[in-house]
């Protein structure tokens, strides 16, 4: 048996990107035969960035909502909010304590911002180790991320390593990365890659007439409406392409190459895909988000009283060595 970890911020509502790059995989791996998945939302490490607790509230409703919504079976894999089990943030500042510092400094997630000192707070430069202390909590086994994590899963193994050095002893387990170099880059509706920062993302549970306004402002060229079109540099054509089944791409492909068909027409088409694909996941959301919180927060609190479960079952090991038994 596989022991999987695999962890959302919580840091807006998940958008189609999110979903067919992280959630959507996570889960159908969850459903593999001999997988245990602990899926978790990752709500210290929005902290870095969003400071308003009505807004985080919000955003961790949603991303939880999100996950049901698209299936996960949470009698059969732990599924808890990272804030509600304490013993991660114990265990980070074990973890500090056996990190150098040379090691967090070069961590491309602090580079990427340490041209602007005034904007980088302590979490920002700690949260690689607060990503080790997540993993390394549940003796996961294999980490599904993206090309960009790869570095901090390295970084995970060299802090438990230099523990399990330490103490001599197989304290921690050393995690795997999988990367998926199948998963391609989802475009947003400007042709960068979708994400939130960027502003460009479909939200996949809007109502019908905010989504359908999104849908339109798809970036496109200006290519006359009788004329041909070049599908393989059109967003709205990658986009429907990630959705559609073999038979409706090659029919847009051939629309688009024939002439007579507008940018407008293929968004509509992009559309209407959306909203009866998703149906079911729509009708899910809407009630965990709106029609029943109540079940939505029952869900997690019955997956946080798992993950509590195995977590002191590490911290109990941890603080033997450390002598805090």
């Amino acid at each position: 048996m596989s022991r999987i970890l695999t962890g959302i911020q919580s840091s807006g509502r998940p958008h189609l990107g999110n979903i067919l790059g992280a959630i959507k995989p996570a889960i159908d791996l969850s459903k593999q035969p001999g997988n245990e998945s602990f899926l978790f939302i990752a709500d210290l490490h929005s902290l870095t960035t969003i400071k308003d607790g009505d807004q985080r509230r919000e955003f961790i409703r949603a991303v939880a909502a999100t996950w049901l919504a698209f299936g996960l079976d949470t009698e059969k894999n732990t599924f808890w909010r990272q804030s509600r089990v304490a013993e991660h943030t114990e265990l980070c500042w074990y973890l500090n304590c056996f990190t150098p510092f040379p090691m967090l400094n070069n961590a491309t997630s602090f580079k990427e911002k340490s041209d602007k000192y005034s904007a980088v707070n302590a979490g920002l430069f700690v949260y690689p180790v607060l990503q080790a202390a997540d993993i390394l909590l549940y003796d996961a086994e294999i980490i599904p991320v993206g090309k960009d994590q790869r570095q901090h899963i390295e970084m995970t193994r060299d802090i438990a390593s230099a523990f399990n050095h330490q103490y001599n002893d197989e304290v921690f387990v050393l995690p795997e990365a999988r990367i998926d170099d199948r998963l391609m880059t989802i475009p947003g509706i400007d042709g960068q890659k979708m994400s939130k920062s960027y502003n460009n993302y479909i939200d996949l549970f809007l109502p019908e007439n905010e989504l359908w306004k999104v849908i339109k402002k798809i970036k496109s060229d200006s290519t006359p409406l009788e004329e041909p079109k070049n599908p393989d540099t059109d967003i709205t054509f990658q986009l429907y392409s990630l959705l559609a089944s073999d038979e409706q791409v090659a029919e847009m492909r051939r629309l688009y190459e024939g002439g007579n068909y507008g940018y407008g027409m293929a968004k509509k088409a992009l559309y209407e895909l959306i909203l009866d694909r998703f149906a079911t996941e729509r009708e899910r959301f809407n009630y965990y988000m709106h029609e029943n919180p109540d079940a939505l927060e029952a869900e997690l609190q019955a997956g946080e009283e798992k993950a509590r479960a195995v977590a002191k079952q590490t911290i109990q090991r941890v603080r033997e060595k450390l002598g805090f038994n």
